[in-house]
């Protein structure tokens, strides 16, 4: 696939086994044997309600009630076979245990009908999801994609991290991922603002930092809109980093408004891609700032490009470490994108332990030899390389 999105929850979930709703049958049917056989001294009635306590938990409202009776039953015929059923003793024992069966049974219905509702909105969001975050293509131009989503609200299927990828007119391709301050639906409507804007952008827009005013002044007139400010009335506003890939140069560019910077893997060897001046995010529409430059990197044939969100590189530990993506990257086997990627998946998740504190997009691309390099090699051979604007920093 090229692109997934991953819930915890889902990862975790497993159905009981069949097996298992046999439990509560054979447990009433142990105890009304120990009960028979053993002093009349000793009452085991009352362990009856596990049963039904333990119906809910494996089954549904109609599993439920049948366990709950049956043991009502099963302790009809235990007090036959101590003193009758006329005693005060076990009628208060066999009321008690009806009450506290339809008690359960009521819990389990209330609990059924939860999941029922959590269910559609499962569905619903995802839906909203594949609508809104695209998956993208596994091959655009010279690149080939692959992309990761980790949303941290298990319920929703759905976060503030975004990603988009857009295809120029003049033979080159755009990529935009960003964070949205927020998660769950309540950012739902901000991330889907930057990405109409970005999208429309990337393709009228002669440069980067042409679309990221562009973006910037769409995200300022609609911002109020969609911002939930009812429910979080604090500052909104989204980091972003947009790239800009040419399929015959190899001389890239990107433009950070305040978001994590990219790695490059070139060689085995990681560089932090730091921009000389970012700008600030998306959103902070009171800050006057003036026209930034892009910043233009390297970008060969076989390099690999990071793009990830604050979701992955603080992500803790159990014992509250952050996951250290920088130093890791240069000891997981990058043969594709996708490998890179589902190494990247299993270390962060082996290092998380539980479910992920915040949403985590993460975007890898390579670029592939392109036509006009396989026929021009002196592109690559004498071409200087430029990894961002300060030097390579091995890891």
């Amino acid at each position: 696939m090229s692109g997934r999105r991953v819930s915890m929850d889902r990862l975790l979930e497993r159905p009981p086994g069949r097996g298992l709703v046999a439990v509560p049958v054979v447990l009433i049917v142990v105890i009304v044997i120990a009960d028979i056989y053993t002093p009349t001294s000793i009452h085991l009635g009352p362990f009856l309600i596990i049963a039904p306590a333990l119906g809910a938990a494996f089954g549904g409202p109609r599993l439920t009630a049948f366990v709950g009776a049956l043991a009502v039953v099963a302790l009809a015929l235990v007090s036959t076979f101590h003193g009758g059923l006329t005693t005060a003793n076990h009628m208060a024992q066999i009321i008690a245990l009806a009450l506290l069966s339809a008690m359960v049974v009521f819990f389990s219905c209330v609990r059924e009908r939860r999941e029922r509702a959590l269910s559609r909105s499962r569905s619903v969001a995802e839906a909203a999801q594949r609508v809104l975050l695209r998956p993208p293509p596994r091959r655009i131009g010279p690149l080939r994609v692959a992309s990761l989503y980790l949303a941290a609200e298990d319920e929703t299927q759905i976060g503030g991290d975004l990603f988009a990828i857009a295809r120029a007119d003049d033979a080159r391709t755009r990529l935009l991922i960003g964070d949205v301050r927020g998660k769950g639906l309540a950012s739902i409507g901000e991330a889907s603002m930057v990405m109409s804007a970005f999208r429309e952008g990337a393709h009228r827009c002669a440069d980067l930092p042409e679309l990221a005013a562009a973006v910037e002044d769409s995200v300022c007139r609609h911002l109020e809109e969609v911002a939930d400010t009812e429910h979080d009335p604090g500052e909104h506003f989204i980091t972003a980093l947009m790239v800009d890939i040419p399929d015959h140069e190899e001389q890239a560019e990107m433009f950070d408004c305040g978001h994590p910077p990219p790695l490059l893997l070139h060689d085995h060897k990681v560089t932090v891609l730091n921009p000389h001046r970012p700008a600030p995010p998306l959103g902070m529409c009171d800050l006057s700032s003036p026209r930034r430059s892009a910043d233009p990197f390297t970008f060969e044939a076989g390099d690999m490009l990071v793009l990830y969100t604050d979701g992955v590189i603080e992500a803790r530990s159990p014992a509250g470490a952050f996951y250290p993506l920088i130093e890791r990257l240069g000891s997981l086997p990058a043969g594709s994108p996708e490998t890179l990627l589902n190494h990247i998946q299993s270390d962060l998740l082996a290092h998380i332990g539980e479910n992920p504190a915040d949403d985590a997009a993460v975007l890898v691309i390579e670029r592939t030899p392109s036509p006009h390099h396989l026929h021009h090699p002196h592109l690559t051979s004498h071409h200087h390389r430029s990894n961002g604007p300060q030097p390579p920093e091995p890891r």
